[in-house]
C-alpha cells in the first residue's frame, strides 16, 4: 500500500509493503519487481524527500511499514541527490535497521503490527514525535513482537508540528485551483439507482469508495412479487482491465468481499441483505465502466431458476475521470486540468462555483453520489476520516503467527465535512 499526501504546508508518505535498506537509503519495492530486484527497480525514499523539499513544505513525515534488511543483490551506493538543511523532518520506521517488519495473519486478514498501533494514535492532536512515541510504547508492550520488532523514530523537528494542524491557505494560483478541482472530481461516485426487471423485482444499486481507485458496489432487493420465492442480484461482465477477485465478488458481507476499511462502518438497515463486489485499479479504466446485473430468482411453484440480465453503465467513477492512463504532453497542471475538466459530467453543486481555495471543494466530497439532494448531503452530520482499529484488543493477548512484511495487501486533517471510507449512500432508498 502506497499513500502520499502532498500539500503546500506538509508532505506525508505512508508505505506498507516490502522494502529494504542499503547504506542508509530506504527502498520501497513494487509488487511487480523481479525476484532479484535492485535499487533500479525500486523507489528511493530519500529521493522523495528531495522532491518534498523542492516544494518548501513546512513538515515532511515518512511512515514506513516495511523491512529494513540489507538487499544482497544490490551493491550499488545510490546518490539520491543533495538534501537541503531543513528542519521538521520525521521518519517513523516500523522496525530497526537490519530487522524485519511483521504482520499478524488472522483468517484472511493481514494487518501490520505498526499500522495496528498507528491507527490508534494518528489523529491525536499531539506533536508528531509524541504521537509516534506512544505508538512505540504500545508496540513495546506487545508480547509477540518484543525482541523482534521495535519502532525507530528519527526527527529534527524544531517546531511543534502535528498531523492535525490546520492548513493555512495562501493566495491560490490557477494551478492550485486546478488541482483542487481535480481532487474533487476524483472523489465523485456514481449515483445510487433503482433497477426494474420485467418480472417485477426492484433492485437497488449503490456505491461506496474505499480509496480513490477502489470502489465497492452493492445490490439489494427492494421489492419482489409475492409469487417469487427467492431472488438475488449479482454483478458480472466487468471490463477486462478492472482488477476484481471473482472469488470475492457478490459476497454477503464487506469483509468477505475483501474490504477492510469499511467493515467497521455502521451500515443502515442491516436486516436488508446485500451483495458486495469490490473493484480495484480504477485508474486503469479507459472508458465508461459497464457491467451486467444478473437477477436470479425462482417462483414458488417452480424448482427451476430463472435469470434476467440488465446492462448498466455508470460512467467513469472516482479517479478514472482524470484519465491517468493517458500520456502527458505538458507538465503544466493548470493547462491540462482546465482543458480536460471541461468534458467531465458531474452534478452541479455550490462547491464548484469557486475554486479559490481547497475549502470550497470539501463539501462536495461529502456528497458521495447518493440519491440525496445536495442540500441534504451538505447539512447531514459527517465526521472526519478517523482511522479505526480493526483488530480486537485480544488479538495481541496471545502469541500469533508472524510473517515478514514482504507484501501487505491492505492496510483529519482539518475540520472538513468529508469521510472517504463512507457508506453514506448505502441503502438510501
Amino acid at each position: 500500500m502506497f499513500l502520499i499526501l502532498f500539500i503546500t504546508s506538509a508532505g506525508l508518505l505512508y508505505f506498507a509493503g516490502h522494502g529494504y535498506e542499503n547504506y542508509g537509503n530506504s527502498f520501497m519495492v513494487p509488487i511487480d519487481a523481479p525476484a532479484s530486484y535492485t535499487s533500479a527497480h525500486c523507489l528511493c525514499v530519500q529521493r522523495i524527500l528531495t522532491r518534498m523539499q523542492e516544494k518548501k513544505t513546512g513538515l515532511n513525515v515518512f511512515l514506513l511499514d516495511m523491512c529494513r534488511k540489507r538487499n544482497p543483490n544490490d551493491d550499488l551506493i545510490v546518490q539520491p541527490g543533495t538534501l537541503k538543511v531543513t528542519a521538521n523532518i520525521v521518519f517513523g520506521y516500523a522496525t530497526c535497521v537490519d530487522a524485519e517488519a511483521y504482520e499478524v495473519k488472522r483468517e484472511d486478514v493481514s494487518n501490520g503490527i505498526f499500522i495496528s498501533f498507528l491507527k490508534k494514535h494518528v489523529c491525536e492532536d499531539e506533536k508528531v514525535t509524541v504521537m509516534l512515541d506512544r505508538v512505540a510504547e504500545d508496540m513495546g508492550r506487545c508480547a509477540i513482537t518484543r525482541g523482534r520488532q521495535a519502532l525507530e523514530l528519527r526527527s529534527n523537528l524544531s517546531e511543534r508540528r502535528s498531523l492535525t494542524d490546520r492548513i493555512q491557505p495562501s493566495d491560490s494560483s490557477a494551478s492550485d485551483s486546478a488541482r483542487n478541482l481535480q481532487w474533487a472530481v476524483a472523489h465523485v461516485l456514481p449515483e445510487s439507482r433503482c433497477l426494474h426487471f420485467d418480472c417485477g423485482v426492484k433492485v437497488q444499486l449503490g456505491f461506496a469508495a474505499e480509496f480513490s481507485n477502489i470502489m465497492v458496489i452493492y445490490t439489494r432487493i427492494l421489492e419482489k412479487p409475492a409469487e417469487i420465492d427467492s431472488c438475488c442480484a449479482q454483478l458480472t461482465d466487468f471490463p477486462q482491465e478492472m482488477d476484481i477477485d471473482l472469488k470475492k465478488s457478490n459476497q454477503e458481507t464487506l469483509f468477505e468481499a475483501g474490504c477492510l476499511l469499511l467493515i467497521k462502518e455502521e451500515v443502515p438497515s442491516p436486516e436488508a441483505q446485500s451483495l458486495y463486489t469490490r473493484i480495484r485499479s480504477l485508474q486503469r479504466l479507459k472508458r465508461d465502466l459497464t457491467f451486467t446485473v444478473c437477477l436470479h430468482y425462482t417462483y414458488s411453484n417452480m424448482d427451476e431458476e430463472v435469470q434476467e440480465r440488465l446492462p448498466v453503465t455508470v460512467g467513469k467513477p472516482l479517479v478514472s475521470k482524470l484519465n491517468l492512463h493517458e500520456p502527458r504532453t505538458s507538465r503544466s497542471c493548470s493547462a491540462y486540468s482546465y482543458s480536460s475538466l471541461d468534458s467531465f459530467n458531474y452534478p452541479e453543486c455550490s462547491s464548484f462555483t469557486s475554486v479559490d481555495s481547497a475549502v470550497n471543494t470539501w463539501p462536495y466530497h461529502g456528497q458521495t453520489g447518493s440519491a440525496v439532494s445536495p442540500s441534504n448531503s451538505l447539512t447531514s452530520p459527517r465526521s472526519a476520516n478517523v482511522p479505526e482499529e480493526t483488530d480486537s484488543p485480544g488479538i495481541f493477548d496471545s502469541p500469533q503467527p508472524l510473517t515478514s512484511s514482504k507484501s501487505l495487501p491492505h492496510c483529519q486533517v482539518n475540520e472538513i465535512n468529508y469521510k472517504f471510507s463512507d457508506m453514506y449512500n448505502f441503502h438510501s432508498f
